[in-house]
């Protein structure tokens, strides 16, 4: 199944944490589409890791770690099931 909207707004839910990624929702995935999902992963946490949050405001630095793990955490999942699936990413 092709991914429904653009990658990178898809990788942005994620880091936001109004998506999920787990086994079952990458199974209606092709090889193609996790690359893509992969490589927009990245770029998210890429363009996260950029943002200067001032260190005094403890709310923004607490959101920005958890969008940092929450995109982490897809990866990690993403690259699990890529290698039980033998599927080169």
């Amino acid at each position: 199944m092709a991914i429904s909207g653009n990658p990178k707004k898809l990788a942005q839910d994620v880091a936001g944490g109004f998506f999920s990624i787990s086994p079952p929702t990458l199974k209606k995935y092709t090889p193609a589409d996790l690359k893509i999902i992969l490589a927009n992963l990245l770029l998210v946490q890429r363009e996260l890791r950029q943002t200067q949050v001032p260190l005094d405001d403890v709310p923004q630095v607490k959101a920005k770690n958890m969008q940092i793990s929450r995109l982490n955490q897809a990866l990690m999942v993403l690259r699990s099931y890529c290698k039980k699936m033998r599927i080169p990413i």
